[in-house]
């Protein structure tokens, strides 16, 4: 018998994520997966999950949900006010819901997206080899959508008496591993692909200033504002991969940061892109927050993702790639 989640009330944007449909961007399909992948590992990690198993993306407010059966669950990245019978618990620890027990997501103090890992992850089936929601192109994750009310999520198939204790909470937590993103995030950047196209005073001007997110972002990309990049050279180029996190320059001068849900390929060209460690840090940023790019050496980069990377073999099973 296949066990589920029921979604009472969904919040306003809950999609199924795993780490995404890489792999197919050649022919055309967007890779989706998480806005901030750290989270969704080490969610997945403290309930025993390995990193590609499906989570709960919920964006700005939250869902209510019932659980069939117990399960061993953890609630990482955003945080809010999360209530399960009434009572209090706490995000980025793992803790026990009994069957029947509904898990309600109240007020949001930080960040902006939460995600909530069920032991035995979210079992609704691969498209093309993930579970990731792509919603422009309904593909993946539940019927390629956002999970509405009455909704059955199916659940894998776990062993509960490995974990079961007197104590809903087993205290296991990764709080301290990274700090949250609060209406600002500060982010490392690399020269992108197109670097050469712009003067040194333009990547020099991408420093210079936060930008702020404008309200018509979504996860396929963030329009920000904040110093024009328009350089004397020419800019015209056709169109070319488009990498995750990658600071496009439309006609305007104003960037676009690329996010999980981008296009497979653009026109404009790329000055910079985000360090891999600092993705998750722009993914809990949204509309209204502002980012500050600062550049960085190839060798600063890796360092900072072999430092994350570390954080999460401490928390366990996210380093099971």
């Amino acid at each position: 018998m296949v066990s589920a989640l029921h979604i009472i009330r969904p919040g306003l944007l809950t999609t199924v994520q795993d780490l995404g449909r890489w792999g197919s961007q050649a022919v055309g399909v967007p890779v989706a997966g998480p806005m901030d992948p750290f989270s969704h590992r080490l969610a997945n990690a403290l309930v025993g999950n390995d990193s590609w198993s499906a989570t709960l993306e919920v964006t700005l407010t939250g869902p209510e949900i019932a659980f069939e059966d117990e399960r061993l669950v953890a609630v990482t990245g955003a945080e809010f006010d999360l209530l399960l019978g009434g009572q209090s618990v706490p995000s980025s620890v793992a803790f026990v819901v009994r069957a029947g027990s509904r898990l309600i997501f109240g007020r949001r103090l930080r960040g902006t997206r939460a995600y909530l890992a069920v032991a035995g992850g979210v079992a609704v089936p691969q498209v093309l080899g993930s579970r990731a929601t792509h919603m422009l192109s309904r593909m993946g994750g539940f019927r390629g959508r956002a999970l509405a009310s009455g909704d059955q999520v199916p659940l894998g198939q776990t062993i509960p008496a490995t974990w079961r204790s007197s104590d809903p909470a087993r205290g296991e937590g990764g709080a301290s591993v990274r700090l949250l993103a609060d209406r600002h995030a500060r982010v490392r950047v690399l020269p992108g692909p197109h670097r050469d196209r712009f003067d040194d005073e333009v990547f020099d001007r991408l420093q210079s200033a936060p930008y702020t997110i404008g309200t018509d972002s979504d996860r396929m990309g963030f329009r920000l504002s904040g110093p024009t990049l328009r350089s004397e050279r020419d800019t015209s180029m056709i169109s070319d991969a488009t990498p995750l996190g990658v600071l496009q320059v439309p006609a305007s001068g104003q960037p676009v940061l690329l996010m999980a849900d981008r296009q497979t390929t653009g026109g404009y060209p790329a000055i910079a892109t985000l360090v891999s460690a600092d993705i998750g840090l722009v993914g809990q940023l949204g509309p209204g927050d502002t980012i500050s790019f600062v550049a960085c050496s190839r060798r600063e980069a890796l360092a900072a993702l072999i430092a994350q990377e570390r954080a999460l073999m401490g928390v366990g099973g996210a380093s099971r790639l």
